[in-house]
């Protein structure tokens, strides 16, 4: 299968991850992101075009919950395209907490893990979806 229409951003969000390596594959091969730049071993900066994700590699463990947020979330431009990422996520073995589901301010998302742990929530928003800056 292949990956559905790309996100269409989040602007920016910086995460300490325990596992480096593995989520920059995450966030590279599976969701669709670019490398923007790599600082040094420990950061490396990610980009859909109109945003910035940092990811720097945590020197403290963080327990068994190294979430250090509820959620974050992609801007998709279609309720449809909620529905491929969910079924191409599925495809490429990614843990999906909570499936497509509608907001009552007609939204509509789904909730997955990235290897960290961290909650990623690709969003469909009538406010913001459709207005593609990439």
């Amino acid at each position: 299968m292949q990956r559905p229409a790309p996100f269409n951003g989040m602007r920016h969000i910086a995460l300490q991850v325990q596992d480096l390596e593995a989520c920059e594959h995450f966030y590279v091969e599976v969701l669709g992101l670019d490398v923007l730049r790599r600082a040094h071993q420990d950061l490396v900066y990610l980009t859909l075009g109109n945003d910035n994700v940092s990811l720097s590699r945590a020197h403290q463990p963080t327990g068994d919950d190294p979430q250090r947020l509820d959620h974050f979330g992609f801007v998709v431009d279609s309720r449809e395209d909620v529905d491929a990422w969910h079924a191409y996520l599925l495809e490429r073995g990614v843990e999906v907490v909570r499936g497509p589901h509608d907001h009552a301010d007609g939204g509509r998302s789904l909730y997955c893990k990235d290897p960290d742990g961290n909650t990623v929530q690709p969003l469909y928003h009538p406010s913001v979806s459709g207005q593609r800056l990439r």
